[in-house]
């Protein structure tokens, strides 16, 4: 081998590896790419130039000094500049040879990168958490259609009940986890979780989206998502609570009923094919709880009387109010309400209510929305009920939401945006109609003539319980924490509301008495008492 080949063969080793290295990052699909390969291999292929252009200089320099040997040079010293000449000629096509090749290595190895870029931003990927609804699972299934072709970004979905979509999403956001780059959540923990700098605040992603419009959320939801004029998360819809009823099966029921009067209804019109009321019985803070504080605020009861400072005071589980509360709403599925109740929430309710099975119903004014259209035609509505109070609904909002542990923040906003704006209205108006839009969320739904001819059986009667929902005085006696209607804004009401409603379950399934549930259940929330 000789000299010049010995100094060209690590020139094709080092090509060689640049290229591998490239390869390999697109084969790993590596999230972050690295040039450095692209690089290197770009820096050897100027070396290879450079080279390429000193042989042919050298060459060059050898042709002018034999021209300009004289007749006296000798036969020998002509035979060493022609041999001077031959050989640089001969590493000139060498160095050229390696030149083009350094550059070759050099557009793979670029290639490989911008294949390892184009691979990454395929496989971008998002971690979502959703509760079961039929309006949220059917985003979900829209996002496969539109959002990821669109977007280049694949939603990975876990979709849960209530209960343990509320326990699942405490547990990771709260311990910092990264299970998830988006989770579903209600205007209870929203300004919790935010105050305690768990999330993304998303007023900055807000006001740079084209698409989003962070001034057209309704006031009330905007404000209950928010701490300190920060939104913490972005409804997907919003809600109160109201009666829905066969209006072909009951024509004595009042715009405003109070309790006794949805009783005396409940039980007029109660028989074996139909039951005269769906209440929630299921066990858990947000479902049997949800509904039956309702009940307990407009009774004049609260789980917790306030100290001065606003933190948790003694409990009021053992007083009068909460009894009768409690007494009323076991008494009034016992006598009237649906076939096991103890294990009915949202979703069993709104299976019996469509098959006809009950003749009504008081939950969530989002139901209204989901119903077929043979259900409207024959359902009226009512407000809350209430017994001491003026108003009694909920106020409540599934939204969604960035964790501070989101790796993809960008991403997670992107999805965000796209499932709560305004354009998502015109995609699911277009695909199941106008009446299916998530309600309750923004001004500009409402100002739709489209959506309320579709949505006037219900569309003004939720707008209106939203706006009477007492969030900020729910009930008789002032209560500790933050605002809220069917909670307590406290951290520790999840535990205790949802304890204490196994027992409230329990009492409904008449496996245990009201009162033993009341005295357990007295224990418990003392326990959080100071």
């Amino acid at each position: 081998m000789n000299n010049s080949e010995r100094k060209r063969r690590p020139w094709r080793v080092l090509l060689a590896v640049f290229a591998t290295l490239a390869m390999f990052a697109t084969a790993c699909g590596s999230t972050a790419v690295d040039t450095s390969a692209a690089d290197a291999a770009n820096a050897a292929a100027e070396e290879a130039k450079a080279a390429a252009a000193a042989a042919e200089q050298r060459a060059a320099d050898a042709e002018a000094a034999l021209a300009e040997a004289g007749s006296g040079t000798s036969a020998e010293d002509v035979a060493a500049m022609q041999a001077e000449i031959d050989a640089a000629n001969e590493a000139t096509a060498a160095a050229q040879a390696e030149a083009e090749a350094a550059n070759t290595a050099a557009m793979e190895a670029e290639e490989a990168a911008a294949m390892a870029s184009e691979g990454d931003e395929a496989t971008r990927s998002i971690n979502v958490a959703l509760v079961g609804n039929d309006n949220i699972t059917r985003m979900g299934e829209l996002a496969a259609e539109y959002f990821t072709p669109e977007s280049g970004i694949e939603v990975n979905l876990t979709v849960l009940d209530e209960q343990t979509l509320r326990e699942v999403t405490t547990r990771d956001v709260g311990a910092g986890g990264e299970q998830f780059d988006v989770v579903q959540i209600g205007m209870y923990e929203t300004p919790q979780f935010g105050a305690n700098g768990w999330l993304v605040p998303l007023n900055g992603f807000a006001a740079t989206s084209t698409t989003y419009d962070i001034d057209d959320l309704i006031p009330a939801v905007r404000n209950g998502l928010s701490v300190n004029d920060q939104l913490f998360a972005s409804p997907f819809y919003a809600e109160s609570s109201f009666v829905m009823y066969r209006s072909d099966i009951i024509d004595n029921m009042p715009e405003a009923p109070t309790w006794d009067e949805v009783a005396a209804i409940a039980r007029e019109v109660d028989s074996d094919e139909m039951a005269g009321i769906c209440l929630r019985g299921k066990p858990g803070w947000g479902d049997l709880g949800a509904a039956f504080t309702t009940v307990l605020n407009t009774f004049g009861g609260t789980w917790w009387l306030a100290n001065e400072d606003g933190s948790i005071g003694a409990s009021q589980v053992d007083q009068p109010e909460f009894a009768e509360a409690l007494n009323f709403y076991v008494d009034l599925l016992n006598d009237a309400g649906e076939d096991d109740a103890a294990n009915s929430s949202f979703n069993e309710c709104k299976t019996l209510y469509e098959e006809g099975k009950v003749a009504m119903w008081y939950d969530a004014t989002v139901a209204a929305s989901l119903f077929p259209d043979d259900v409207v035609e024959n359902t009226a509505f009512a407000l809350a009920p209430t017994k001491e109070t003026d108003a009694s609904g909920w106020l409540w909002a599934w939204t969604l939401a960035m964790p501070v542990s989101t790796s993809d923040r960008e991403a997670a906003w992107e999805f965000i945006d796209w499932a709560t704006n305004a354009d998502y209205h015109e995609i699911i108006a277009a695909e199941d109609g106008w009446r299916a839009v998530p309600p309750g969320t923004r001004t500009s739904l409402y100002e739709r003539p489209e959506y309320l001819e579709a949505a006037g059986a219900f569309a003004q009667r939720t707008l209106d319980a939203m706006l009477a929902a007492p969030i900020d005085n729910p009930g008789t006696t002032p209560r500790p924490g933050l605002p809220g209607v069917q909670y307590v804004g406290v951290p520790e009401f999840q535990d205790v509301g949802t304890q204490c409603t196994e027992l409230f379950s329990a009492a409904i399934a008449g496996s245990m008495s009201v009162e033993d549930a009341l005295a357990d259940c007295h224990i418990i929330a003392s326990e959080v008492s100071s």
